[in-house]
């Protein structure tokens, strides 16, 4: 039976890290089977363009974008002003020569946990042909980038409460007019975008509106985890997909339905955009891993003369706080994933957060959380213990019939179940409380791996970031760990204690297999986040304390 639980042990270990997001996180969803001929075959149902104001207008089913392998070249032009938006959550600059972001920086993260580190800007360093949140009306080709006047150049909130908008106004080529009316909020990271087309010409116009968004890796240093996923994202028809960039290197995923919003995100951060206008979408997404293109078309419309169409959008480009997604709404909440554990994770994220609003330490609310799911579990996990002190006592009388009936294993198995029925001993009772407790572990664990809260929060000591591996730095570089994992250590030998006070009904050989699984934990943990460790390490205390009591009880309740 010892040989069984560890082997289970060892099993288990490995799925939960290295195997856990293909095998336990919601796999990225392939692409929805609208092909290119399908969406021609739903061109026969036509939708009026999405405004109340448009006029002799006719809208068809959007055609998927092409979405190119690197942006065109576009010269900037030396007369486009770069508009800088402050407010106390972000800095933002966008340009007027076709209204992307230049940058997108957040006040309250930084790059890395050294003070000295810049802010976290989720718009990288690229050319004006590859910022994101462009309007266009080629569905997203992006070959022009239109020269928009703003109102304003520049814009200032400082209370949260603050709102305050900014038009944009656009002549192009063809004499349509494209203007762009901005809405920032003080306490939101989310931005209001509402686009009117207005074709002044005496002819009609055909035009097909677009919101493309160009985007790659975040960069934040080490605090990136690589088990969990970075990449385009959308919700379409109340559905998570999750699109891993090697799918796309076959060409770009089309996805057509009610989508709630489109986006790139990480563990800790997301750039979105959320399209209003009602009816469904079409987005198109492709690239690399070090560049995606999101496209997210309208349709085919023909603008008569004098007509005007009308699309609306929201951005939202900040953290994944599943407290601030919620508030956001629109169904932002949903890019946190915790995969098939989602219903235990979000509560236990929950309690994280309601314990740390009075503590103010994240290390010590995990300690905490620990002790109430041990808490939870202790009187099944104290009937196992119990189950294998038993089990541990009957292996003389095993042995004797392992002896006596060693050529007749129907035989032995019959006098062995009549043996723990007669001394009522479960052989599976040690196993049962460790399965049942699986749930919650990889909840947990998802939680303290991927929660932006834990994000260069400090613990106490040398462990400063809980979502980074503890390393004590000792003057000198140390090959591979580079300073001293003691918080790894001081888990890996409270691992060998309550191996050492567990009961075991193994033979020689099969106990010095088992004396390797704290080494095993210990190497497989020595790059985790510190907080996973620490939840392990306490979780291993109460066990040796709750196994100790145990073993005093048994103990006591022998005859003397």
């Amino acid at each position: 039976m010892d040989l069984q639980r560890a082997f289970l042990a060892i099993v288990l270990s490995f799925i939960i890290l290295f195997g856990y997001q293909y095998l336990f996180v919601k796999p990225a969803v392939k692409q929805q089977q609208n092909t290119v001929q399908q969406v021609e075959k739903e061109k026969a149902n036509t939708r009026e363009a999405a405004t109340q104001t448009a006029k002799k207008q006719v809208a068809v089913t959007p055609k998927p974008a092409v979405v190119q392998p690197a942006a065109p070249v576009i010269a900037e032009d030396p007369d486009a002003r770069d508009i800088t938006i402050e407010t106390p959550l972000y800095t933002a600059v966008l340009t007027e020569q076709g209204g992307g972001f230049k940058h997108f920086i957040l006040k309250k993260y930084r790059t890395e946990l050294n003070k000295s580190s810049v802010n976290m800007d989720l718009v990288p360093d690229v050319g004006i042909g590859e910022l994101p949140v462009v309007f266009s009306l080629d569905n997203g080709a992006g070959t022009t980038l239109p020269a928009f006047h703003a109102d304003k150049d520049k814009i200032s909130l400082t209370g949260r409460n603050e709102t305050k908008t900014m038009t944009m106004k656009a002549t192009l080529a063809n004499g349509m007019v494209v203007t762009r009316k901005l809405t920032f909020y003080g306490n939101s990271y989310m931005v209001d975008m509402k686009y009117t087309v207005d074709n002044p010409g005496t002819g009609s116009v055909r035009i097909s509106p677009a919101m493309s968004m160009n985007n790659a890796p975040f960069a934040h240093g080490s605090t990136t985890s690589r088990y969990l996923f970075r990449g385009p994202a959308l919700y379409v028809d109340a559905k998570l997909n999750q699109i891993k960039p090697k799918k796309l290197v076959d060409g770009p995923k089309v996805f057509q339905g009610d989508v709630s919003w489109a986006a790139y995100e990480d563990n800790y951060f997301i750039n979105s955009l959320l399209p209003l206008n009602e009816g469904n979408h079409m987005v198109t997404i492709g690239g690399t891993a070090s560049r995606i293109r999101t496209v997210i078309s309208e349709g085919e419309t023909t603008l008569a003369p004098s007509g005007s169409a009308a699309y609306h959008y929201k951005m939202y480009f900040g953290p994944k706080k599943l407290s601030i997604l919620k508030k956001e709404d629109h169904n932002l909440a949903k890019a946190i994933n915790f995969g098939w554990f989602d219903v235990l994770a979000k509560p236990t994220l929950w309690l994280l957060n309601y314990l740390y609003g009075y503590i103010g330490n994240y290390g010590v609310a995990i300690i905490i959380v620990t002790i109430l799911i041990k808490g939870v579990f202790w009187p099944i996990t104290s009937k196992g213990m119990r189950s294998m002190k038993n089990m541990q006592k009957l292996q003389p009388k095993v042995a004797k019939l392992k002896e006596k009936y060693k050529d007749d294993p129907s035989r032995l198995n019959q006098e062995m179940m009549a043996l723990y029925k007669t001394y009522k001993v479960n052989p599976v009772g040690g196993c049962l409380p460790m399965v049942i407790q699986i749930p919650f572990f990889f909840a947990l664990y998802r939680v303290l791996m991927a929660a932006i809260e834990l994000r260069h929060a400090p613990f106490m000591f040398w462990i400063n970031d809980l979502s980074a591996p503890d390393r004590l730095m000792v003057g000198f570089d140390i090959p591979y760990v580079h300073g001293i994992p003691v918080l790894t250590l001081l888990m890996g030998l409270s691992m060998y204690l309550q191996q050492k006070m567990t009961p075991t009904t193994a033979d020689p050989t099969q106990a010095k297999i088992m004396q390797f699984l704290p080494v095993v934990f210990t190497f497989m943990f020595i790059n985790f986040a510190s907080g996973l460790v620490l939840y392990w390490f306490v979780n291993n205390l109460l066990s040796i304390l709750q196994q100790q009591l145990i073993n005093r009880q048994v103990k006591a309740a022998q005859p003397s």
